[in-house]
């Protein structure tokens, strides 16, 4: 490749690159009444800036390869930082290591760019192996903390085993999402803590945590689930005593394991919450994402919590690295009461989502909670059914049982739509 075409192939490569970031996302119809989707991924590994991963000096690099490649972009924490939508991405290179970078938009919904440069996490005295799934919260201490987290390998996993690790909350903080300071790890009872996220409030003057305590938990027949505890400091942060707020429940979305998503979002009702659950099937483990509210005064008590999943995923969002997966770990709220979701879909990629903070507490509040048998869950639909009847009646309208049936007439297609 002589210098000429070397130059136009790099060109080349800015150009398709774009396309892709200038975009436009558009919400797509036939929303649920509850959110919106939109069309395209606001992130994807093609996103990562181009100097991320080819190597532009033609002397070390004549073929123009691309040699750092970034294989996906997703779970990312979210905030709205001087007039701009930012997300902190899990960003995860051809190597398997993840790491973390800050994406800016102007509207929350599109033409999200990455920074120049991806955040340089400090480490502390026992490096990080990996990091992932920041969640960002701005505290009533003045930082934006940023809760992620780090994993090891197992010091007790005998020799041949290179995939046991051993997984705690990794803290951060930072005023202008450039600069972090990396504190301790948070230390609590459990051996494994992943899925922390820092309450945005002092509660009894101390920081509340909620967390996923693992292991002795489950051994100790207290089930798991998203815990809540409280720590004097933030700089050494320690966690005594945890209480489960949502358990784990046998034959529901989260029978097999359940994490809060990102921090709550504080309402006259209380503070709303988003969260993922995991079940078996006979193709895998299957991630959707569930809400629930609690106490204002009591952010620990859960007081209204929906049946069923919240978002699942569809389509080709069940495609990726870890199919039939959706994941969130940030969420923003306009001063207008708008909130924009950021979820991820099969570890591959980042969507957006939009609601109202009135619709959801509506969703939260007024759809039933799950009745946990069958049996019971049939009397509901019948319930919802009949009351159903009564208003088609008092708007004049036929129901399903009564009315016409007319025959639906498909048009010919003159060719196979491929």
């Amino acid at each position: 490749m002589n210098r000429a075409a070397f130059k136009k192939g790099v060109q080349e490569l800015f150009k398709q690159q774009e396309k892709l970031l200038a975009r436009r996302n558009h919400m797509l119809p036939g929303g649920n009444g509850i959110f919106d989707r939109y069309e395209f991924p606001v992130l994807t590994a093609a996103h990562a800036p181009i100097t991320w991963r080819y190597d532009l000096d033609q002397k070390t690099n004549p073929f123009l390869m691309e040699r750092m490649g970034i294989n996906a972009a997703f779970n990312a924490g979210a905030i709205l930082h001087q007039g701009k939508y930012l997300v902190v991405a899990r960003v995860e290179g051809a190597d398997r290591k993840s790491f973390f970078a800050v994406a800016e938009s102007e509207n929350g919904t599109d033409n999200f760019r990455f920074r120049e440069y991806p955040i340089l996490m400090p480490e502390t005295a026992d490096p990080d192996i990996n990091v992932y799934d920041m969640r960002l919260v701005k505290h009533e201490d003045g930082w934006i903390y940023g809760l992620f987290c780090t994993e090891r390998k197992d010091p007790a996993a005998p020799e041949w085993d290179t995939s046991s690790a051993v997984a705690q909350c990794g803290i951060a903080r930072t005023r202008d999402l450039k600069t972090w300071e990396r504190l301790a790890d948070l230390k609590s009872k459990s051996p494994q803590q992943r899925n922390v996220v820092l309450h945005p409030e002092f509660v009894d003057g101390k920081y509340a945590f909620y967390t996923r305590p693992q292991d002795d938990f489950i051994q100790a027949g207290k089930g798991g689930g998203i815990g809540w505890g409280l720590s004097a400091t933030i700089e050494q942060a320690e966690v005594g005593e945890e209480i489960i707020l949502d358990n784990r429940e046998y034959h529901t979305i989260q029978e097999v394991k359940n994490g809060l998503g990102p921090p709550p979002i504080k309402t006259k009702r209380g503070w709303l919450h988003l969260a993922h659950g995991v079940r078996n099937t006979a193709a895998g483990l299957r991630y959707v994402l569930y809400m629930f509210l609690c106490e204002r005064e009591r952010p620990w008590v859960v007081t209204h919590k929906p049946a069923g999943y919240f978002i699942a995923p569809e389509g080709w969002e069940r495609v990726g690295d870890v199919s039939n997966v959706v994941f969130s770990s940030g969420w923003i709220e306009r001063k207008n009461g708008d909130v924009l979701i950021y979820y991820a879909s099969s570890d591959t990629r980042l969507h957006v989502a939009a609601s109202t903070v009135p619709k959801l507490l509506d969703y939260v509040m007024n759809t039933p909670a799950d009745p946990l048998r069958s049996h019971a869950c049939v009397e509901q639909r019948c319930a919802l059914i009949e009351k159903n009847r009564a208003a088609l009646k008092a708007l004049k309208l036929p129901d399903a049982k009564h009315a016409a049936k007319k025959p639906v007439r498909v048009a010919k297609s003159k060719k196979l739509n491929r």
